[in-house]
């Protein structure tokens, strides 16, 4: 069976992370990788003070979820995660689709979709 592979890529705000992984988990993803990172886009930034002086931070704390996923229908991700992190502000974040072309488990050797599949070890 020919199983089409997609990587997900999630950028939106830090506090949001419990909320979306627990409703990735109830749809069936059970494998993600999660980065701190920082951005910018519409939000611009903000002024802080620091010692007292200003300081224009141009750069925003998010945090990037990567999934993988192929037995899990895409759509369905993806609108969950607009269903989770939608609150109609600028900096809710951005979802990249891609294509994947190959998955290999380092340490079983397996590919493509069996590599994805959880082992029940």
């Amino acid at each position: 069976m020919d199983y089409k592979m997609s990587k997900v890529d999630i950028v939106t705000r830090p506090e949001k992370f419990d909320e979306l992984k627990s409703e990735l988990n109830k749809i069936g993803v059970t494998g993600m990788t999660v980065t701190n990172v920082l951005g910018c886009g519409l939000q611009k930034g903000t002024l802080e003070y620091y010692r007292g002086n200003p300081v224009e931070i141009t750069l925003n704390p998010k945090i990037k979820v990567e999934i993988v996923v192929c037995s899990v229908p895409v759509e369905k991700v993806v609108e969950t995660a607009k269903n989770v992190l939608n609150t109609g502000k600028i900096g809710d974040g951005k979802i990249f689709v891609y294509d994947v072309s190959k998955v290999v488990k380092i340490r079983t050797g397996e590919e493509d979709y069996d590599a994805l599949q959880d082992d029940k070890e």
